[in-house]
């Protein structure tokens, strides 16, 4: 039985049958329940004549179903399908049903603010999940135009993809709101956002047209909402992305909505944005949450043209969708806001998540194979993503920036509104670049795996490079050597004693861009060159690939990284460092003493976030037990020693607050901070939290404690920091709380799981999660198909005994791989959590 999957090659058929036309749904979230709603479904659609189909419902109640006037027996509907026979050359589809309110973020979800009782629903529908609202043929290449009739209190706000109509009264205190037709689109970019949600109302006047733009949020974060700041980066992504496409943004007006407990980072709805409405920020941030939300703004602008206008056949390419708007958010963010560093940002964070995500046993090619909805669900990740991001970046530099738009936009022009497989992006691309890419996709789209990129060189004895090569490898697994475009630069230390330069500083004095493809790669335009202090390959990051350096250059980096007269090349260096720890070729001890001696003076704060992330990491997964006391007690000194020498209020000195907070083994210096020690520093809300879910991972704060913190804080953010802050309690019996709320309990709201799973594998604390290694294994057998892919992920990737690093852990873990039935996608995130486990092993071995 299908359940709520989907193959492609079903869905392949019933495109063969079916022409979708118009959706006609009628809404009711005034039903006397607090659980369910009322759905109307008018589908008029073709077919062919006498041929069947089905139509799909998640979980829904049906009270009849009508075909052509014809009354349908409502057996034909089961397993989430409503069957269809006999179908006429035009038909039309009635079916009414109540169907339940969401509590996980997929579907129609509701939530009751507990600081005022205020009422929010909004739907998330991007896999499959527009299903869960109303009948559809669940597959986006068959586009339709809808309409939306939603009856609902009259105060609430109701917005969808269309604009908001004036509402007509319905019964007594309720009203209908009756949308216009929309653009042409896939089910999964519909939307509906309904409440007690206010609103801030602004324009922007492009090249085109007005577009009208409004933000929505909860009544009780209003007060947060930093609504120009939002408008401001919307109205500079409008002007960029109009002029860079050459078209006008084709959905009319443009919502963005923050909507609580949501599982994303943002859903690309046509006209009708949602975000995590954490991206309201409630307590001092440092600047990279805001260029991180005017990533988030800029990526999903740029998914109306691309995903949106012309969408994907299948979902085969969801990295095209994904990939591209990853890579056209930093590229407008670096064009067209303040944030001008933003491909610095992107190699500190997401290129090193793409890195990390290759190298995993559940790496896949970016174009993945996803024969059905399960394999979809599984990737969306760091391949989809910043992998294939990083594909598109490389891809602009082989055919140049000025081609690559001229082929987007003959694209857009030809396939407006329908939908597209890569051959059809190509076509483009070929006909505006005159390079073929038919040999550069098999490379780049349909293989895996990641290469390393080396120096290889011989010097004269005065240091004069007499020969220069880049060696590249791939692992046996993934062996493909492919073509890259890279920058080469030459880095040397500015004498402090000379004018030339400023002092101190390691400066590019050479770069070459040229092309490696092929194990080994001769550079004749170095030969002649005096070898630098630092030889840097793929400088610039165009391509993707891992970088090692050479003995000297590692050296200089070790004395000078925090000394980089730009942050990009100190971003790969970074990467390169960090890659190098996980492979066990560096040191956590000699990682973390490249961290103290340049994180208090880098200049990106994505960076900071990360390195200081990475750093722990290093500390207690890649230092053996013998070795990882004494690095623990240097790594907290250190970071004492750069919180003190912070400047007051600064973005660095929050920063490493919150680092040592993570990392302090001593109460007493965590409430001195707490009651306000440190100069510049204002202990808010958010602040506070992470001082006393520290306490309480040493034991130190107690259940009254934190309940006093939430009384203070008593909203949904704070409900969710006190679920973490008792779930990283160092006891047995906060341990059990916290797994059967993460775990076991289908009503725990989502995110309010997500945190108590987040903090409850916690270094140091082995001996207290020993019983939860085998329980581990046990529910991880079950959990996506008893609770879901959503609940099922957050469970397993939080929940593995990561804080039990030993040879009996990983054998168990490898036993349960290998004798498993479980679903893929269970055993996906397991098998990542085993390569976490084998590799701090390695690394905890090697040194």
């Amino acid at each position: 039985m299908p359940g709520t999957n989907l193959t492609r090659e079903e869905a392949s058929e019933r495109a063969a049958v079916v022409s979708t036309q118009t959706y006609d749904v009628q809404l009711d979230l005034t039903l006397d329940s607090e659980s369910h709603f009322g759905s109307v479904t008018t589908i008029v659609f073709g077919a062919t004549p006498g041929a069947s189909t089905f139509v799909d419902l998640v979980d829904g109640d049906i009270s009849s179903i009508t075909l052509n006037g014809q009354d349908v027996d409502v057996s034909a509907y089961a397993d989430h399908r409503i069957a269809l026979t006999d179908l006429a050359e035009t038909n039309e589809l009635v079916v009414a049903a109540t169907l339940p309110y969401s509590h996980s973020g997929e579907g129609l979800h509701r939530f009751v603010d507990p600081s005022d009782g205020k009422v929010y629903l909004y739907t998330q529908f991007e896999v499959p999940d527009a299903r869960r609202v109303f009948a559809t043929f669940e597959q986006p290449d068959l586009k339709a135009t809808f309409v939306f009739h939603v009856t609902a209190p009259s105060h609430w706000a109701v917005v969808s993809n269309s604009p908001t109509p004036e509402p007509e009264p319905a019964a007594e205190g309720t009203s209908t709101w009756h949308f216009a037709p929309t653009k042409k689109m896939s089910t999964y970019i519909t939307a509906l956002i309904a409440g007690d949600y206010v609103s801030v109302t602004d324009s922007y006047q492009g090249a085109y047209d007005e577009i009208p733009l409004g933000i929505f949020c909860r009544q009780s974060v209003r007060e947060f909402l930093d609504a120009d700041d939002i408008f401001l980066i919307t109205k500079q992504g409008f002007e960029f992305f109009e002029g860079a496409f050459e078209m006008a943004y084709p959905f009319g007006k443009y919502d963005q909505l923050f909507v609580p407990e949501y599982n994303m980072g943002a859903m690309e709805n046509a006209g009708a944005v949602t975000f995590r409405d954490e991206m309201i920020f409630r307590s001092r941030q440092t600047v990279a949450a805001y260029e991180s939300r005017a990533n988030t703004i800029l990526h999903e602008m740029a998914h109306m043209w691309f995903g949106d206008l012309v969408t994907m056949k299948w979902w085969d390419d969801l990295w095209l969708n994904e990939s591209f708007a990853e890579f056209a958010a930093s590229h407008a963010s670096s064009n067209a806001t303040r944030f001008t560093d933003a491909w610095t940002s992107f190699t500190n964070a997401r290129k090193n998540w793409a890195y990390r995500q290759d190298q995993l046993p559940s790496t896949h090619p970016i174009a993945a194979d996803n024969y059905d909805l399960h394999a979809v669900e599984a990737n969306f990740d760091g391949i989809t993503y910043a992998k294939g991001a990083s594909a598109l970046k490389q891809l602009v530099a082989w055919v140049g920036e000025k081609d690559f738009f001229a082929g987007l936009r003959a694209y857009f022009d030809k396939h407006a509104y329908g939908n597209t497989q890569l051959s059809d992006l190509l076509v483009e691309l070929e006909a505006a670049s005159g390079r073929e890419l038919g040999d550069w996709s098999k490379e780049w789209l349909q293989t895996s795996g990641v290469n390393t990129l080396r120096a290889v060189f011989e010097t004269d004895d005065e240091g004069v490079f007499t020969s220069f090569s880049v060696e590249q490898t791939a692992i046996e697994a993934y062996p493909t050597l492919r073509r890259h475009r890279i920058a080469i630069g030459l880095y040397d230390r500015v004498d402090p004693s000379t004018d030339s330069g400023e002092p101190g500083k390691l400066v590019r004095t050479e770069r070459i861009e040229t092309d490696v493809h092929g194990a080994s790669t001769q550079i004749p335009e170095l030969i002649g060159h005096r070898q630098p202090d630092l030889v840097l390959l793929n400088d610039d990051d165009l391509t993707y690939a891992k970088i090692r350096l050479d003995e000297r250059s590692f050296a200089t980096l070790v004395d000078s990284i925090a000394t980089f007269e730009e942050s990009l090349p100190r971003a790969l260096c970074w990467g390169s460092a960090w890659d190098m720890t996980r492979d066990a070729e560096l040191s956590g001890s000699d990682f973390v003493t490249l961290v103290l001696a340049g994180v208090g003076s880098e200049t990106d704060l994505t960076a900071v976030g990360s390195l200081l992330r990475q750093g722990n990491g290093a500390v207690n997964l890649y230092t053996s037990d013998e070795a990882r006391p004494a690095l623990a007690r240097r790594w907290e000194a250190g970071l004492n020693e750069l919180v003190e020498a912070a400047e007051p209020g600064s973005d660095h000195q929050l920063a490493l607050v919150r680092a040592l907070a993570s990392a302090s083994s001593d109460p007493a210096r965590l409430r001195e901070i707490l009651g306000g020690s440190l100069d510049g520093l204002t202990v808010d809300t958010d602040l506070r939290w992470s001082l006393v879910t520290a306490l309480a991972r040493l034991g130190d704060a107690d259940e009254a404690e934190i309940a006093a913190t939430l009384e203070a804080d008593n909203t949904i953010s704070g409900k969710e920091r006190a679920a973490a802050a008792r779930a990283i309690r160092p006891t047995a019996e906060a341990k059990e709380a916290a797994w059967q709320a993460a775990a076991v309990d289908p009503s725990t709201p989502n995110e309010t799981r997500r945190q108590t799973a987040g903090a409850f594998q916690v270094s140091g604390q082995a001996d207290v999660l020993e019983p939860f290694v085998d329980r581990y294994l046990e529910m991880a057998a079950t959990i996506i198909d008893d609770m879901g892919v959503w609940i099922g992920q957050v469970a397993l990737i939080n929940l593995f005994p990561l804080a039990n690093p030993s040879q009996a852990t990983l054998d168990k873990v490898d036993a349960w791989l290998e004798s498993t039935s479980a679903n893929p996608a269970a055993k996906r995130y397991v098998s990542e959590g085993r390569d976490d486990l084998a590799r701090a092993l390695r690394a905890q071995a090697a040194f």
